[in-house]
């Protein structure tokens, strides 16, 4: 293997910013392994690439991502990059208004998938050789600023953050960084109403800028190929005018 390639697993590889970021990675000549729950979103992201490895997972069950990464080590033998990207909006609403199984299901997704990957792929990176790796999770602007009606979202994203740093600190004696990726309004199907309407703090409906999502590919891309003894804690890209900085 060329040591510009690295074996990498991206949940929520099927759509959105999943599917934009492993056809980057497969484009600058990485082994990516696809997983989500749906195959033949998974198959159409893979495109019959060479270099594309589609295995189907549920994030939240423990012994499907257990199984996966099993697969990720009979298959190459090593894991060099994690990307946590699975995730869903939830349901609509102030905390008063959330049903417990809609919420249940939000962080099951969107905390405990990252967690349970994230736990199978740091035992792999301690144990192999030469060890270590890289994992990237997908925040959101939410994990900082909520957007209204957004309680069962926005908690997870924080809990995402609280995650992030756990790893990173407890990781960099055994050569493993981590990285809170935090986007704002890449256009993907999941983000179509944003560009049309969406609700401000105020109370007022508008449309908000969206952009290209292979520009997160592309941070994420560069973020792959640094060297281990170089981390990148958080980085935030988002659409230029996005109401952000002071929003709420």
């Amino acid at each position: 293997m060329d040591v510009t390639e690295r074996v990498i697993v991206v949940t929520g590889a099927g759509s959105g910013i999943g599917r934009s970021i492993a056809t980057g990675l497969l484009d600058a000549g990485h082994h990516v392994v696809l997983t989500g729950r749906a195959r033949e979103k998974l198959d159409e992201t893979a495109h019959g690439h060479e270099d594309a490895v589609v295995v189907p997972a549920d994030v939240s069950s423990p012994q499907s991502v257990h199984s996966l990464f099993a697969a990720v080590a009979e298959r190459f033998g090593r894991l060099d990059v994690l990307v946590n990207n699975a995730g869903t909006f939830g349901p609509s609403g102030a905390v008063d208004e959330i049903e417990p199984a809609d919420w249940d299901r939000t962080v099951a997704t969107n905390l405990t998938g990252v967690f349970l990957c994230s736990r199978e792929a740091v035992r792999m990176m301690k144990a192999q050789t030469p060890r270590g790796g890289r994992i990237i999770n997908n925040g959101s602007l939410s994990a900082h600023t909520p957007r209204p009606a957004s309680v069962a979202y926005t908690a997870t994203k924080h809990g995402v953050s609280g995650l992030t740093k756990s790893i990173a600190l407890d990781g960099r004696d055994h050569d493993i960084c981590c990285t809170q990726i935090d986007i704002g309004n890449a256009a993907t199907a999941m983000t179509e109403g944003i560009g049309h309407s969406a609700r401000q703090p105020d109370g007022s409906m508008r449309a908000e800028p969206t952009f290209d999502p292979r520009y997160v590919a592309d941070a994420v891309t560069r973020l792959v190929e640094l060297p281990l003894d170089v981390t990148v804690p958080t980085m935030t890209i988002m659409a230029t005018g996005m109401p952000y900085i002071g929003r709420g």
